[in-house]
């Protein structure tokens, strides 16, 4: 590597390095944890249809179909 890119390869490193954004640490103890892990689970309580996906409609349509023909 020359001088030249060198020299910009060291510059765009501490560019980088100054635009690194540190996370906080999580600070919540762990019922509010728990808490939050069970308030953003989906709502089974809708019924089966809602807690799995189906087959599409069409396919259920034609298996009706040849279910009366037969």
């Amino acid at each position: 590597m020359d001088k030249r890119l060198a020299k910009r390869h060291k510059r765009q490193v501490a560019r980088a390095k100054e635009r690194v954004k540190i996370s906080e640490p999580d600070v919540r103890t762990l019922e509010q944890i728990e808490a939050a892990r069970e308030a953003s689970r989906p709502d089974f309580s809708l019924g089966p249809a809602f807690a799995r996906p189906s087959k599409p409609k069409a396919a259920s349509d034609t298996e009706d179909a040849e279910k009366t023909e037969g």
